[in-house]
């Protein structure tokens, strides 16, 4: 008679990092094929090919598995963004802003589903960060050190982070969702140097 295949267990030597995210990998897999709700944390540990109890030795829930994906989410956006402005010569602070405005609304254009999901969809849907996140901060240090070298003026930088982050954050996710996401990058960029007083093209 058939059995049931067992899960595939992982060498019990891997380091407790490489596990986490393999379990958060399973999860997102899982969340993006059924969602949070219907997703179980045995499915999510044979997907990840460990023990049921393994779960437990890196989140308390599944529900902790979200908030890790949520930080996982933001600090990747954070690291391309870095990345992106990095590779702007030193005194070309329009590059380093739309570097930052691009990179920013397409890494949230490419990953609107998984946005909504950890976001959004599992209650209570968070909107703490749309006010105080590390990418916010992140433009907070590029808007204040393009203004020490000259190359805008800004009242208040942390007003003008904000309220660039909010505007790009809603209407990148708004034409994601619609297809339009890569059209309109040179109207969010366009929009960016405007409000800091840069001409645009």
């Amino acid at each position: 008679m058939p059995t049931k295949p067992k899960p595939r267990t992982t060498s019990r030597t891997k380091p407790p990092e490489e596990r986490r995210e393999d379990l958060m990998n399973a999860a997102e897999r899982m969340f993006l094929d059924q969602g949070v709700a219907s997703t179980t944390i045995e499915q999510i540990t044979t997907g990840a090919g460990v023990a049921k109890g393994s779960f437990y030795l890196h989140f308390d829930s599944k529900e902790d598995v979200v908030e890790g994906l949520r930080r996982r989410f933001v600090g990747r956006l954070l690291d391309a963004i870095e990345v992106a402005v990095e590779e702007q010569p030193d005194e070309d602070w329009s590059g380093k802003l739309a570097a930052w405005a691009t990179t920013c609304g397409s890494g949230y254009a490419k990953s609107v589903r998984l946005h909504d999901i950890v976001f959004t969809d599992v209650p209570p849907p968070t909107q703490d960060g749309l006010a105080d996140n590390v990418l916010i901060d992140n433009l907070a240090q590029l808007l204040a050190d393009g203004g020490a070298a000259k190359a805008w003026a800004i009242d208040d930088v942390r007003f003008t982070a904000v309220f660039l982050f909010n505007a790009l954050h809603g209407v990148i996710l708004d034409a994601a969702r619609t297809g339009r996401a890569d059209a309109i990058q040179r109207k969010i960029v366009a929009h960016c140097f405007r409000l800091v007083g840069l001409e645009t093209a």
